[in-house]
């Protein structure tokens, strides 16, 4: 096992994964994929997938890391970002679309729900990992930063300036609102690393087989809501509403 962050991280996709479908393979985008540390894996799983990334060094990376785990297909990466993502993929195009650390930093985090709903094709899933703004909170009070403690408790991520405050964090409440108001259903919410972010790393790498306990620990407390709260990452994977249809004046039904 890698780091255990790393493996809560690539446990987080494959959890997506399983919920958007029974087809062995899905047209994934990985919105902010980077060096595509997920990406790669997934096509090694037989997905298709598209990262889009601002970094064209991200990308050249993603390239090497394809070329090492002898992969020639199932990848590709395209320079851009939430802003722009329309100019290179087409509208209902995939079946899921991950969107891990991103809607931290967006300046309109609805207005990139908005297009990823728009590339998703109907009843297609998003994976929404953000920052959780309690275990912030919890951290700067632990560090002594009470002040800061206090300012984090005044915010919420509807005025938050991520210019002047750094990535913008939630509650879970405020994630399941603001998907909700650009479609989408919240189908599963777990915390990632409750703990994983505290525990001094000398000790799971040095203590024989705490690695493998805390991670297992971490799957176990990711689903109590109690702690989801506490969580450093708040992970949601949410179902892009299906069109409802009415009937139409001539007795035909019709999409709206």
């Amino acid at each position: 096992m890698g780091p255990v962050r790393t493996e809560l991280m690539w446990q987080s996709v494959i959890d997506a994964v399983d919920l958007a479908g029974p087809r062995s393979s899905l047209d994934v985008l990985d919105l902010g994929g980077g060096t595509g540390g997920d990406a790669v894996r997934l096509a090694g799983l037989g997905h298709r997938v598209t990262v889009v990334d601002p970094s064209p060094d991200a990308l050249a990376s993603l390239h090497r890391r394809g070329v090492e785990a002898g992969l020639t297909e199932g990848f590709t990466g395209i320079q851009g970002d939430a802003d722009d993502l329309l100019d290179h993929v087409s509208p209902a195009s995939f079946d899921l679309v991950i969107c891990h650390g991103v809607i931290e930093y967006v300046d309109d985090p609805g207005q990139a729900l908005s297009t990823i709903a728009t590339v998703l094709r109907p009843g297609g899933h998003v994976s929404v990992v953000v920052a959780g703004r309690n275990a912030a909170v919890a951290a700067r009070a632990l560090a002594g930063d009470f002040v800061t403690a206090q300012a984090l408790l005044g915010r919420t991520s509807y005025d938050w300036d991520v210019r002047t405050m750094g990535p913008r964090r939630f509650v879970v409440a405020e994630l399941a609102e603001l998907l909700a108001s650009h479609g989408f259903t919240p189908v599963s919410t777990t915390g990632l690393r409750v703990f994983a972010d505290l525990v001094p790393s000398a000790l799971v790498d040095t203590e024989p087989g705490a690695r493998d306990v805390l991670y297992a620990l971490e799957r176990q407390l990711s689903a109590s809501a109690d702690f989801t709260a506490l969580s450093a990452g708040l992970h949601t994977i949410a179902r892009l509403d299906l069109p409802t249809a009415t009937p139409d004046p001539g007795g035909k039904r019709a999409a709206i």
